[in-house]
């Protein structure tokens, strides 16, 4: 079981790497405010797709974790629309997160596994949304959305270190 984890681990840290060395080299340009809008409503998707998954096979743990997320993907989204409506942003279709991709098959896990893939699919895509606010807020176009994107970095950094921690925990 450790060694699974270690390969999980181990696949997860090198693509990150090369998303992160690769990615920046191709994609240095400061977003948009539209770019903005369009990758939070994409996380805010993964994020409702996870309760989606726990449904299957998630403990209350992770389902109710999952439910509060999605929750606050619907706040958020609330918010964006806002300052989308306000600045006459049209989101362009961004990437489409297939969360049960990302997890461990339900039908092929135990509990533990599921749990742990659970925490580990979720680093990857807060890393990239808050990867996209802080270039964001390097040169904003748009006030409104730089003061919201400065109150959604603190809360996503300490969520993504609270999945980092209870992954390395499971």
């Amino acid at each position: 079981m450790r060694i699974l984890v270690a390969i999980i681990l181990a696949l997860l840290s090198t693509s990150a790497f090369a998303d992160s060395t690769g990615e920046r080299a191709a994609d240095d340009h400061v977003p948009t405010a539209t770019d903005v809008i369009t990758g939070l409503y994409s996380f805010s998707r993964f994020q409702q797709g996870l309760l989606e998954s726990t449904d299957l096979k998630g403990n209350a743990e992770v389902k109710n974790l999952a439910a509060l997320r999605a929750e606050e993907a619907g706040k958020r989204d609330k918010t964006l629309k806002q300052i989308q409506d306000a600045i006459g942003a049209e989101p362009h279709a961004g990437k489409t997160t297939s969360v049960s991709a990302s997890l461990v098959e339900p039908e092929n896990a135990d509990g533990p596994t599921y749990v742990r893939s659970f925490y580990a699919a979720q680093i990857p895509e807060y890393d990239s949304a808050i990867s996209l606010l802080e270039r964001y807020l390097k040169a904003p176009d748009n006030p409104a959305l730089a003061a919201f994107a400065r109150e959604q970095l603190p809360m996503l950094r300490t969520q993504v270190k609270d999945a980092e921690r209870t992954m390395a925990d499971k």
